[in-house]
């Protein structure tokens, strides 16, 4: 690659939008040229990327990831950032652009309280959920679904707050101001508690005056040597510093309770009036409210839940069939049998995470065509619920497809045949269309 081209992509990752924009609009003028190679469509898919609206571990912002998704040929690419979509109408933009398949959504954390008493999908956090909805059409919300996500935000930000609060009195000197040293890594104000942990890396670096006297602090303060640590504002070291002061067992660890983040229920009810389709997250399958998956998912799909989304990479070793490859075979199927949508992604909110599954590998190559049925059925919903309000959750599906097994393959059909960069062909449409008639308008 080329400096100009190279130039071009890092300034995908700058927090100004103007920039952004223009170097999108030249890398793609390149393509144009031939200057960079742009494949077709394959079969892969990411519907599962964080941005730097939330956090990535690379820095990538909603219009980088696009750019990469298009260069790698995925048949559709899905962007989630934590309590916010900031990143859905860039992203949506890129999409259009660049004549790709994409959707947008978040993810959150709520309680259960049926699963009060077990530890489903966040670790040691009876009750607690971390959830999803994938496919909003915009994030120009109104009313009481503007005041849901701004709560989200509030309440991410709060527990933030005090989270640096209680670390700062143990990591002391090594402190952090939360507006001056936080709020900077993060182009609209949403940090993360992976934020906080690069910030006081970097703190780290600028308190003590040599390497030694930092891996000295860190090998007291989080219990490890100079040898695990790792880079000293790497990929290695921020994980311990999330582990050991802010997860379980950490001095700035809180246990959630049932009033710490908001219930399935009412999460469900703002996904679905902001036009998203309420997704369950599955982790692994190890836990004891995933060792009751049937059960579980009986009581997410009373609030609205009409698909799981799951995190093929981290669930299984290739070449090895082992109890984690299985717990995910089997909870795909159980989402066939329900009539689930299955969404896909790997999460890159973590260093050495690929931007894409090996869907080539003996252990995913079974799943993957439900994996891509799935993205194009995300895929075929964002686009109707914005052009019409007839997406996979809407009153017009409950009425015209009272079976999930008919909706379902309506929308992997819609989304299959629409060709990315023709979504104008759907415009139009109302509550009175058929089904036959959307299918008409793939035709022309």
């Amino acid at each position: 690659m080329d400096d100009h081209l190279a130039r071009l992509e890092e300034e995908l990752d700058s927090f100004a939008v103007q920039e952004r924009r223009r170097a999108l609009n030249a890398l793609w003028d390149l393509a144009g040229e031939g200057r960079v190679s742009l494949p077709p469509a394959g079969s892969d898919v990411n519907l599962h990327c964080h941005t730097f609206f939330s956090y990535n571990a690379y820095g990538y912002s909603p219009s980088k990831f696009a750019w990469l998704a298009r260069k790698l040929g995925l048949a559709v690419a899905g962007i989630v950032d934590f309590d916010v979509l900031d990143g859905l109408q860039e992203f949506l933009a890129a999409g259009d652009l660049l004549g790709m398949k994409v959707s947008a959504g978040l993810e959150t954390r709520v309680h259960i309280p049926e699963f009060a008493d077990s530890v489903i999908n966040s670790p040691g956090e009876p009750g607690i959920s971390y959830h999803m909805g994938v496919g909003f059409p915009t994030s120009e919300l109104s009313g009481e679904s503007a005041r849901f996500l701004a709560r989200l935000r509030e309440g991410a930000e709060a527990r933030n707050r005090e989270l640096v609060g209680r670390v700062n009195e143990y990591l002391d000197p090594v402190v952090l101001d939360y507006d001056a040293d936080v709020l900077p890594l993060t182009p609209s104000g949403n940090a993360t508690e992976r934020h906080i942990c690069h910030g006081y890396a970097r703190k780290a670096r600028s308190v003590f005056g040599s390497d030694e006297e930092v891996s000295g602090f860190w090998a007291e303060k989080l219990g490890v040597d100079a040898s695990e640590q790792g880079e000293l504002e790497g990929g290695t070291l921020q994980p311990l510093i999330r582990a050991r002061t802010m997860k379980r067992g950490g001095v700035g660890y809180v246990q959630p309770g049932s009033g710490s983040f908001p219930w399935l229920a009412e999460t469900n009810r703002f996904i679905l009036d902001a036009g998203g389709i309420p997704t369950h997250t599955w982790l692994d399958g190890t836990s004891d409210g995933e060792s009751r998956m049937e059960d579980l998912l009986k009581v997410v799909m009373s609030t609205g839940v009409a698909a799981i989304n799951v995190i093929p990479d981290r669930n299984y070793t290739a070449g090895k069939a082992d109890r984690k490859l299985e717990n995910l075979r089997r909870v795909v199927a159980l989402a066939e049998e329900l009539d689930l949508l299955v969404v896909a992604g790997t999460e890159m909110n973590k260093p050495g995470q690929p931007l894409v599954d090996d869907f080539e590998s003996e252990e995913l190559s079974g799943l993957a065509p439900i994996f891509l049925g799935s993205a194009h059925a995300v895929y075929a919903h964002s686009v109707l619920e914005r052009a019409a309000g007839l997406g996979y959750t809407s009153e017009w599906v409950e009425g015209r497809f009272p079976r999930r097994a008919d909706r379902k393959a309506f929308f992997r059909e819609v989304g299959r045949r629409l060709e990315a960069g023709r979504e104008e062909v759907l415009a139009g449409l109302d509550a009175g269309a058929t089904p036959k008639a959307v299918l008409e308008r793939l035709r022309q």
